[in-house]
């Protein structure tokens, strides 16, 4: 049976609703490939706040987290305080007959929970099971990005630097733990150094080693070699992609700091440094004896959270976990990153019984999160006095038009949400998650989460999670009246 509902009407949700619905619509396009089903190539745009960052530049601006840019063609309707055609006003009572039918679809198997709840007010209007915790594949996306926001702020950047010793006989590639540095950041670092070098009068060739002492424990994930992710190691380019696009499942390194050094090592003999021998593990010199050279940092940490919902990176997420255990003085491994965003929602004041963070990404199924949870975070993103976790929902899908969402909302029933609707999508064998926010008729911002498990068709779950969530946009719920 559904659990208690409990309906209000708040005035100041309608303008939060549609400032934080009216998101950018960016081209991008995610992947689910065997655990994660492929439905649309993601052009991954570079960002011009990117790039090289080196000794004695200036600083980069603060990134302040602002809405989203409106997206007029997408969301013409939310200009109008009428409810759209089709749309029907109903009771808190009625809310229940709305989504309890669509929970009971086949297409969601025989463990499925919900809730619902109004972010203005942070009530509960709707839950089933909403305390059992679930395996929530990439839905977990949404706990690691705001543990990350919330112990890092967004304007953090991930550094990747060059150090070296007093007498400069040695270079060492310091790796900071960014999968997003690429060959021309590479190269811009490496130039940097050769610079800095020849600034020091360091004309004798050099070795060059590379530092991966960052991370702790396996650097394979427990799924083992995967398309899906790349070893999670402190130092990597491209996400240690070797082919495919610049998204989604894709060939990976076995070696991905090897091959990063490797390529650095080409780009400072380019750029005139004579190098000894090829790149090797070591450690960078520290204390009094450290002499920095150059670095390069990576977008914002709310670019990074944007990216990683939106395409649902599983190599940002495992860095953005492992950046939340660096910040909370854990060890940058699975486990110490799993405590780490845990502790770190705890500080939120959330509900974590049963939760369990076994990895940052959501390939791992010992990860346990319940529907409660997610929408409590989406509430906490959504709270005027947090604005430093809003990427959190500015990095969420649009419905029919960006992301893991690109694909879906097309027909049928639920296309009725197409636009209006934005959320994170979760998807293994036998497992089917989506959690996010919508905007009801009225102008209320509702947070949702909807978990599915023993789930025996992708897609005709996908299809009952995508009804679910459009009947919400389409809901328009008066408070029950008084006894």
């Amino acid at each position: 049976m559904p659990e208690a509902r409990t309906w209000q009407l708040v005035a100041g949700s309608a303008a939060l609703g549609l400032a934080l619905a009216a998101g950018a619509v960016t081209t991008a396009g995610p992947w689910d490939n065997g655990q994660r089903k492929a439905e649309r190539a993601r052009a991954d745009l570079a960002d011009g706040r990117g790039g090289a960052h080196h000794a004695g530049a200036p600083a980069p601006a603060p990134h302040r987290p602002v809405p989203a840019p409106s997206a007029a063609g997408v969301l013409r309707a939310l200009g109008t305080t009428a409810a759209p055609a089709g749309t029907t006003t109903r009771t808190g009572d009625d809310l229940a007959a709305v989504l309890v039918p669509l929970l009971g679809d086949p297409g969601l198997g025989p463990l499925r929970t919900a809730s619902v709840v109004d972010t203005a007010t942070g009530r509960q209007l709707y839950g089933e099971g909403a305390g059992t915790p679930m395996t929530p594949a990439s839905t977990v996306k949404i706990a690691t990005t705001t543990a990350a926001l919330s112990a890092l702020g967004p304007d953090h950047r991930i550094a990747t630097t060059t150090v070296t010793g007093p007498d400069a006989r040695t270079v060492t590639l310091v790796g900071g733990g960014d999968p997003t540095l690429d060959r021309t950041r590479l190269k811009a670092l490496a130039d940097a150094t050769a610079r800095a070098l020849k600034a020091r009068a360091a004309t004798a060739p050099v070795r060059l080693t590379y530092d991966t002492s960052l991370y702790k424990g396996p650097v394979l994930h427990p799924i083992g070699p995967n398309e899906n992710l790349a070893p999670v190691t402190a130092l990597m380019t491209d996400e240690g992609r070797t082919d495919g696009p610049g998204t989604g499942p894709a060939p990976r390194a076995a070696d991905p700091a090897r091959d990063t050094a490797t390529a650095f090592a080409g780009l400072l003999r380019k750029a005139g440094v004579r190098l000894q021998g090829e790149p090797a593990p070591g450690r960078a010199a520290t204390g009094p004896k450290a002499v920095p050279l150059a670095r390069t940092d990576s977008a914002p940490l709310a670019d990074l959270v944007e990216r990683t919902l939106t395409s649902s990176d599983n190599d940002l997420a495992e860095a953005l976990a492992r950046q939340t255990a660096l910040a909370r003085r854990q060890p940058a491994s699975f486990t110490g990153a799993g405590k780490a965003v845990h502790d770190e929602l705890a500080r939120l004041g959330l509900p974590l019984a049963g939760a369990r963070f076994a990895d940052g990404s959501g390939l791992d199924r010992a990860d346990r999160v319940s529907a409660a949870l997610l929408t409590g975070l989406l509430t906490r993103a959504a709270d005027p006095a947090r604005p430093a976790l809003r990427p959190v929902l500015t990095g969420l899908p649009v419905s029919g038009f960006t992301g893991t969402l690109a694909g879906r909302f097309g027909t049928g029933p639920a296309a009725t949400g197409a636009g209006l609707v934005r959320a994170k999508t979760g998807t293994l064998t036998g497992v089917n998650t989506l959690a996010g926010t919508v905007v009801t008729p009225d102008g209320r911002l509702l947070a949702f989460a909807f978990l599915a498990g023993r789930t025996g068709s992708p897609d005709a779950a996908q299809t009952a999670l995508d009804r679910l969530s459009a009947a919400l946009a389409a809901t328009t719920a008066a408070p029950p009246p008084r006894t």
